[in-house]
């Protein structure tokens, strides 16, 4: 009898030092970003208009957390082999979609900047807005829907859909080159439409709230990776209501609740 309690003793306690082992080993990668992923990075300059070789390429381990949307998995690397760049590549450089020039023109085909697992989905601008001009591809917004308050329709309700979402094409842009109006055919109707790189949910989600309201984008830095936790709506009211905008202001100053990494 004493030899089978010892046996069950001895069978719990390894069974709790493995679940430590998992749990220590689980908390070490939350604190150093989580599991690393494999990325491709470039070991020697490459040119613009160079192709691509698979002498060119090495893979780096990078957390999790700290993977941009637009980085090249390692996984991906024959998909690249033979595509040419749009732009210098410096050595030690992560490679991401946006340095790809898939035509002969040097624009991109915008399936192919998809990743997988991602959707490539399209807003329009409303009314005479001209500030999507002023965006990107491979640029990042914030997405924000402007609609009907809950119980009064008259009343109007700011919500943060979404945050750090890549731009893969504005317009029919998808090369990040910087034009000028007159370099850009069509530059008046091409630019009222961005193409923003979604997870089907969150498609989902903006298919909704096109439907109930308008939708406006804020551009972010392109090294600001936090993610804004606990963003409340924002009421018609807080328009004119002091006390609101105070608060709102308060937020330029005060602490900011974030979360690493963001939207694909």
């Amino acid at each position: 009898m004493n030899k089978r309690a010892i046996l069950i003793a001895l069978v719990v306690a390894a069974l709790g030092v493995v679940l430590m082992l998992l749990y220590v080993r689980r908390f070490e990668q939350e604190a150093s970003g989580g599991e690393r992923v494999q990325l491709l990075m470039a070991i020697k300059p490459i040119e613009q208009g160079t192709a691509i070789t698979d002498e060119m390429l090495a893979v780096r381990d990078v957390p999790l957390a700290y993977v941009e949307d637009r980085a090249i998995k390692a996984a991906e690397r024959q998909k690249i082999i033979g595509l040419r760049v749009g732009h210098l590549v410096q050595p030690q450089q992560t490679l991401m979609w946006t340095d790809l020039a898939i035509a002969t023109d040097e624009r991109r085909d915008l399936s192919s900047l998809v990743q997988p697992g991602s959707r490539a989905v399209s807003i329009r601008a409303s009314g005479d807005d001209k500030s999507y001009s002023l965006i990107r591809p491979g640029d990042y917004v914030d997405v924000i829907a402007t609609m009907p308050a809950p119980g009064n329709s008259e009343a109007r309700s700011s919500v943060v859909l979404l945050q750090k979402v890549l731009v893969l094409a504005v317009g029919l842009d998808t090369a990040p080159e910087q034009y000028t109006d007159k370099q850009r055919p069509g530059f008046q109707n091409r630019d009222m439409i961005l193409t923003l790189s979604l997870h089907l949910q969150e498609a989902q989600l903006l298919s909704l709230a096109v439907e109930k309201g308008k939708l406006s984008v804020a551009l972010r830095n392109p090294d600001d990776q936090r993610v804004v936790e606990g963003i409340p709506d924002m009421s018609s009211t807080a328009l004119t209501d002091v006390k609101a905008r105070e608060e709102v202001q308060k937020i330029r100053t005060g602490p900011v609740r974030l979360k690493a990494g963001g939207t694909q």
